[in-house]
């Protein structure tokens, strides 16, 4: 039939006329979906539903429990937001309004200008939101050459977005508008605000939350729980990039053509270093500290930071031993099974938790224990002749996702434990209203890691990455506001030295292999920073741990 295409749509060959949009053909395939579609993956491309489907594509969909299209829902929303504050507040008031970070289920972000944040102000801005969307007003893309674009965001005060495209190496960028409002963001997007239905508003410290949902629960907006501790961390990381005057990616790059990068490096590892001592000093006045308790997601470098941290005690006058958890797991043959049926890491049920009590009340009471270490290899626990005794000077430095949870400990005393909580927490954005998810920082350093230490794939990290996050989200954050310390391990220069080593494995990953788009995104993510050399690091350096070259052994 003339004027026709055939598709195959999940699995099904069917005809439809030629030129029709993915977003046609998704709302006759939304019935076979459990979450609501927002992107089209074609022919093992993802593509926004505006776009038009081309004959004999083989096509599926991508709902909002999806990583991408979940991240295409944030970034939408956050268009949606900023464009309610101009209609609201008015453009001639507002000098920046910026999303600044993750925190809970939402972004804290900041503002500047001729007006307050009320929250009567902010519920009008609210009400501005729901208009829109009720109208469903379409969200347009446009390419527009790169010279204009930036005369754009010249005339719309939008320095950090003029910086950032300075170092464009394409001639046209992709510019979005919601109503007239344009904007730039890296990503997909939405067709239409009808889409964006769940969000709330709230006034929070110097600015507000956006709160959005979770992958697990797309269709509602969870309460916002504040994190006081959590929120504190990321507000001083910021401020050391402000010092820095480094918080966006454009800013890095123009560090990094000025030659300034040496002073910047040292004074980020000082900054670091510093935090560090504070925290060794705390313990130390603490008194009666026996068991520090390090925990963070992956990737975090709490190995390193566990021998800096050590050092520092030491030079404290104390006598700290480390001790990995990881040597405390069941014998492989008994560690339990996730819900796919593959062998559960990140449980607490992998962990010989009664053993790792009887050790440590030992320890606490003045004998000698042997302590175990694992064979990864054969995958069972091993003796070697490592006993500890501990001294009244003596302390045991202990790193392990579960370090956090009571249950763990639960036999040691609370006076005898220090809990510290690290993460890879960047506040460097892309620019103002694109900010970098923590998880990209902590998955790009574990594809490099990975393939230096284990000589695995960056196929094999990503395709293991959904399986480790869902792991943190269970045995990690519930456990971080109950920390005595927050540590940031994110450096603001480290994704210009890591990007070198991380594009040739991202390359290596096939078109046709599901890793794919993934790797396609964070290649194109990668594009925005100028690179690096690793040479100048200190050794010392938590990047070390990732890169190589770190005088610990990590």
């Amino acid at each position: 039939m003339e004027n026709t295409i055939t598709i195959l749509v999940d699995g099904v060959e069917k005809e439809y006329p030629q030129g029709i949009t993915f977003e046609e053909i998704a709302k006759e395939a939304q019935k076979n979906y459990d979450a609501p579609i927002v992107l089209a993956v074609a022919d093992c491309k993802l593509y926004e539903l505006h776009k038009k489907c081309k004959d004999k594509s083989k096509v599926r969909f991508e709902t909002l429990k999806g990583t991408s299209g979940h991240k295409a829902y944030k970034r939408s929303a956050c268009l949606l937001m900023i464009k309610s504050i101009y209609d609201v507040v008015g453009r001639d008031k507002i000098g920046r309004i910026k999303v600044e970070f993750s925190i809970g289920k939402g972004y804290y972000c900041s503002y500047r200008g001729d007006f307050q944040m009320t929250e009567e102000l902010l519920q009008k801005i609210k009400e501005r939101m729901r208009e829109i969307v009720d109208a469903d007003v379409p969200i347009r893309k446009q390419s527009c050459p790169l010279d204009d674009v930036i005369k754009r965001c010249e005339d719309y005060g939008m320095t950090d977005k003029v910086r950032l495209f300075r170092y464009r190496r394409g001639s046209k960028i992709n510019m979005y508008s919601l109503s007239g409002f344009e904007d730039y963001y890296y990503g997909y997007m939405l067709p239409s605000a009808g889409y964006i239905q769940w969000f709330d508003l709230y006034p929070y410290d110097e600015g507000f939350i956006i709160q959005l949902p979770t992958r697990k629960n797309p269709e509602c907006v969870p309460p916002f729980v504040a994190m006081p501790k959590l929120f504190a961390t990321m507000k001083e990381s910021e401020k050391w990039g402000a010092m820095l005057d480094v918080d966006t990616v454009g800013a890095l790059n123009d560090k990094i053509t000025a030659g300034g990068m040496q002073e910047l490096i040292l004074v980020q590892e000082a900054l670091q270093e510093s935090r560090i001592a504070g925290i060794a000093e705390d313990i130390m006045k603490s008194g009666g500290k026996k068991f520090v308790m390090i925990a963070g997601p992956s990737s975090s470098g709490k190995t390193t930071f566990s021998h800096r941290l050590s050092i520092q005690l030491m030079a404290h006058g104390m006598r700290p031993h480390p001790i990995a958890l990881d040597d405390y797991f069941v014998d492989r043959d008994k560690t339990p099974l996730d819900e796919d049926g593959k062998l559960n890491f990140e449980c607490l049920g992998a962990i010989d938790v009664e053993q790792f009590n009887q050790d440590m009340m030992a320890l606490l009471k003045g004998k000698t224990v042997e302590l175990p270490s694992f064979n990864f290899k054969t995958g069972k626990r091993e003796y070697r002749g490592n006993r500890k005794t501990l001294g009244p000077d003596d302390v045991l430095v202990i790193e392990g996702i579960h370090g956090l949870n009571d249950e763990l400990s639960y036999s040691l005393p609370k006076e005898s434990k220090y809990k510290i909580y690290i993460s890879a927490l960047t506040t460097l954005n892309v620019d103002e209203h694109n900010r970098i998810p923590t998880t990209d920082g902590r998955l790009i350093r574990r594809l490099v890691r990975d393939f230096r230490t284990r000589g695995a794939s960056a196929q094999r990290t990503l395709g293991m990455w959904e399986s480790v996050r869902r792991g943190e989200e269970e045995n990690i954050f519930p456990f971080q506001e109950s920390a005595d310390a927050m540590f940031n391990s994110a450096l603001i220069y480290e994704l210009a030295v890591l990007k070198q080593f991380a594009e040739p494995l991202l390359y290596s990953i096939p078109v046709d292999a599901p890793e794919y788009q993934e790797a396609k995104r964070l290649l194109k993510f990668l594009e925005y920073f100028l690179g690096i050399s690793s040479e100048h690091l200190p050794n010392n350096s938590i990047i070390r741990e990732f890169v190589g070259g770190s005088c610990f052994n990590v």
